[in-house]
């Protein structure tokens, strides 16, 4: 057995590549299905013992196959700001009301039957939300809600419509249809930190399990865009130092991901950039105003928002120095309203409102951690640096 403290060594080339292949695909998706992807599927049977050793030795994580899906639990850190996504050709994050409904419809599944129509589940939909205290209505906005959860479960595997579609309970409440249920594949989803949870606080905090550092952190950087200095207390911080080279020879001989240190903290890359369910950069008037707003507030003249007196980071430094700069939101607008007067020839109709587009651009650079919104002010983050267009120049005229 390869000890967890030395990459895999593999005398088969091949062998070696099949398992980089299947750990990044359960890494981009924790549930794998034979009916969506059965070359991967088999892929992921044929190295199960020496891929789940690995996930579990590294990274805290549980890998279970059965004859038709393979799941991934991912159950040592809670990656920030990577909500579930809406089964539709655009997938939008699930709304909370949406997770409630995704929530009550696998509770009401979760025992069977195998085959139910949906008259009957919502039924036990309803049953379930009385059980736990939940209003649920007849309004519109409900039985969207119950939808977008039933289409979610249709298309990961949970459930099948066998006759006429769940969609037609949006606009005739008094539509109906036949689904198939997996009942064995909603056991499957939770993690295991919910079974011994009573509130979200404790789902929580039993997911984030910082017991084993080594592994948390490990977990942090393989799910996250970038893991800052101020994530980890002193200790942490130096242990990491201390192996990053062990460390940045796990993720190449698992994955084939380069680390990225720097004195702010560390950035996983893809060279593949495939390895991830959000890109930066990217097109489109959203991607290009991300980066463009980048640029002009690294080289904004103006003085940036005064520092909040509680701000400092955990470590007791001065957030400018850590390189964590502010700005009021009211000038990120404005700049924003600049950007879109430029170039409103080439961008989309969402250049037509600045302050919706401004929302838009922050929750892109939230999501890759190049920013953080605190009420009126906004924080832009060391790795925003390496986007400005000097940098880029830079790092081309090097090549």
């Amino acid at each position: 057995m390869t000890p967890a403290s030395a990459p895999t060594n593999l005398a088969d080339p091949q062998q070696k590549l099949d398992i980089r292949t299947a750990a990044r695909h359960l890494v981009r998706h924790p549930l794998v299905l034979a009916e969506n992807d059965p070359e991967m599927l088999l892929l992921i049977r044929r190295h199960e013992r020496t891929l789940d050793r690995l996930f579990t030795q590294r990274f805290g994580y549980r890998l279970q196959v059965t004859a038709d899906t393979a799941r991934l639990f991912k159950s040592s850190a809670v990656a920030h700001r990577r909500p579930l996504l809406t089964a539709t050709s655009q997938g939008r994050p699930f709304s909370q009301r949406e997770y409630t409904m995704l929530a009550l419809a696998l509770a009401a599944v979760a025992a069977g039957p195998s085959v139910i129509s949906l008259r009957d589940l919502i039924h036990e939909v309803r049953s379930a939300a009385a059980d736990a205290d939940i209003t649920l209505t007849e309004e519109l906005t409900d039985r969207r809600a119950l939808v977008t959860a039933l289409k979610w479960m249709i298309q990961n595997g949970i459930g099948h419509e066998m006759h006429d579609h769940v969609d037609r309970y949006v606009t005739d409440e008094a539509a109906d249809a036949v689904l198939s249920v997996r009942p064995d594949r909603v056991a499957l989803l939770p993690l295991p930190a919910l079974a011994r949870s009573e509130t979200a606080e404790q789902v929580l905090d039993r997911s984030d399990q910082r017991l084993s550092s080594r592994a948390w952190m490990r977990s942090v950087l393989l799910e996250e865009p970038v893991l800052f200095r101020t994530d980890l207390v002193d200790r942490e911080w130096s242990e990491l130092r201390q192996r990053l080279g062990e460390e940045a020879a796990f993720f190449d001989d698992m994955f084939g991901l380069h680390l990225e240190s720097r004195a702010e903290g560390i950035m996983v890359i893809d060279p593949e950039n495939e390895l991830t369910d959000s890109r930066f950069p990217r097109g489109g008037t959203l991607g290009h105003a991300a980066l463009m707003l980048i640029d002009r507030l690294v080289h904004l003249d103006q003085t940036p928002a005064e520092v909040p007196p509680d701000s400092r980071t955990d470590d007791g430094r001065d957030p400018v120095e850590a390189g964590r700069i502010p700005f009021f939101r009211t000038d990120i607008i404005d700049v924003v309203a600049s950007l879109a007067a430029e170039h409103r020839r080439y961008w989309s109709q969402d250049a037509d409102n600045p302050e919706r587009l401004t929302g838009d651009v922050l929750d892109l650079l939230c999501d890759h951690r190049l920013a953080e919104v605190d009420g009126d002010v906004v924080w832009l983050l060391p790795p925003a640096w390496r986007y400005s267009i000097d940098v880029q120049y830079q790092q081309e005229s090097l090549l």
